[in-house]
């Protein structure tokens, strides 16, 4: 009798309660957990989607809901998605940017010239240095400290738990500004004693045949099946292969630039030290790297984070052609990192990646590679793709060339201050 009595006091408790908190009984209450997990980010899309059916103050829970899961993606990761070692084929939902916000960080710039005498079109911007970690989330996902040093540029949220939701979601962008959340990672430059060299500056070139070249599918020395746009979610690496010493894929150099007082010998050499033997104080070393044109049509990463992209080959046909396997092309990029050199030169420098624990020393530079985990702006990607590619037009600067440009973002040197900063212990 007095359990019948204590589940009818329940009974009329509850139903004397406010609606938002049967609501909140109804609907697993998650918005006040204090520890985060991937598991309560799935439970908060659950709270999400059992408010939409409910109608008193849904409105309220749903938004905080919704600013919960934003903010938490950034350090569990998204969901939605697979490990990022294996296979993926899904193509991540798209995360908006407000009309407002796209409005203010654009602004209005001239059309650019067409880019003959070169068949491609082109799309440049600039980028600042960013942090540095030992992070890498597309080979070490989830595992903050595991990989060799990176040099980060791009989002400034990237970390080892960096997903395509959390990249759109969070962070600056050294790269001109958010429209740009794209992250970038290369191994970081080191002096020999105990330093990071951090860039003066990354230059970024994207480029590929407009889509109606008859290159593209349609004429005698096809490239490939079809020209098309950076999927939304593509990440990849390419240069030299540090896990399995398989051949590199993209292909990458060094140089050395001088100035109108300091002359310095430039070409491509294949490690630093042969740049640096021509490369004196106040000249700048340059670390130069190029991604695969070629894509396979299905997957967004890919086990080793290789294979779903692919370089041409000419041969016996005599041109360039992607794979059978890879019929698709891509906006592929150069990116090119330049370091100033001091009066101690730049003899002594390696990357990062170049002395591996538990591996022999190799000559500096030979394991040049770079990461890249695409985070556009959807509409920014779609217009500089229709405009600078697609239109054959030399943009440069972040020109959209559809009369407007990025707007720079945050403070711009072509000098980077500290230039030298200690290696970080793990």
């Amino acid at each position: 009798m007095r359990f019948l009595l204590a589940l009818t006091a329940i009974a009329a408790a509850f139903a004397a309660a406010p609606a938002s908190a049967q609501i909140d009984k109804g609907c697993y209450n998650y918005s006040g957990q204090n520890v985060w997990t991937a598991k309560v980010v799935e439970k908060l899309r659950e709270d999400i989607e059992c408010f939409k059916g409910a109608k008193d103050k849904a409105d309220i829970s749903i938004a905080n809901r919704e600013k919960r899961v934003l903010q938490l993606l950034a350090s569990v990761g998204d969901v939605e998605e697979p490990e990022l070692g294996a296979d993926f084929t899904k193509i991540p939902a798209v995360v908006l940017t407000a009309p407002d916000v796209v409005a203010n960080l654009l602004q209005p710039w001239p059309v650019p010239a067409d880019n003959a005498p070169d068949p491609i079109g082109a799309f440049r911007f600039i980028c600042q240095p960013g942090h540095i970690g030992y992070n890498d989330p597309l080979v070490w996902p989830k595992q903050p400290g595991k990989s060799h040093l990176h040099q980060f540029f791009g989002n400034t949220s990237t970390n080892a738990f960096s997903t395509y939701a959390s990249l759109r979601s969070a962070g600056e962008s050294t790269c001109g500004n958010i429209l740009n959340r794209s992250a970038y990672w290369i191994p970081a430059m080191l002096d020999g004693k105990g330093h990071v060299v951090r860039p003066d500056f990354v230059s970024n070139y994207y480029k590929r045949l407009p889509a109606d070249d008859p290159r593209c599918g349609k004429g005698p020395q096809a490239m490939g099946v079809k020209c098309v746009a950076l999927p939304r979610g593509l990440r990849y690496i390419f240069g030299h292969d540090v896990m399995t010493g398989k051949p590199s894929t993209g292909s990458a150099f060094f140089d050395c630039l001088g100035t109108a007082t300091v002359q310095a010998v430039s070409g491509h050499f294949d490690t630093i030290t042969e740049a640096a033997k021509g490369c004196p104080a106040g000249a700048r070393l340059g670390a130069i790297i190029s991604s695969p044109p070629c894509w396979d049509g299905k997957r967004l990463d890919s086990p080793n984070h290789r294979d779903h992209v692919a370089d041409t080959s000419y041969g016996s046909w005599g041109y360039p052609k992607c794979p059978a396997t890879h019929p698709y092309i891509i906006p592929a990029f150069t990116l090119g990192a330049w370091y100033s050199v001091d009066e101690a030169r730049a003899d002594s420098w390696f990357l990062s990646s170049d002395d591996m624990p538990g591996m022999a020393r190799m000559p500096a530079g030979s394991t040049f590679h770079a990461d890249w985990f695409g985070a556009w702006d959807d509409g920014v990607l779609a217009t500089w793709t229709s405009n600078c590619i697609d239109r054959h037009l030399n943009c440069d600067s972040g020109n959209l060339g559809n009369g407007t440009a990025l707007r720079q973002t945050g403070n711009f040197s072509w000098n980077t201050n500290p230039r030298l900063v200690d290696i970080p212990a793990r």
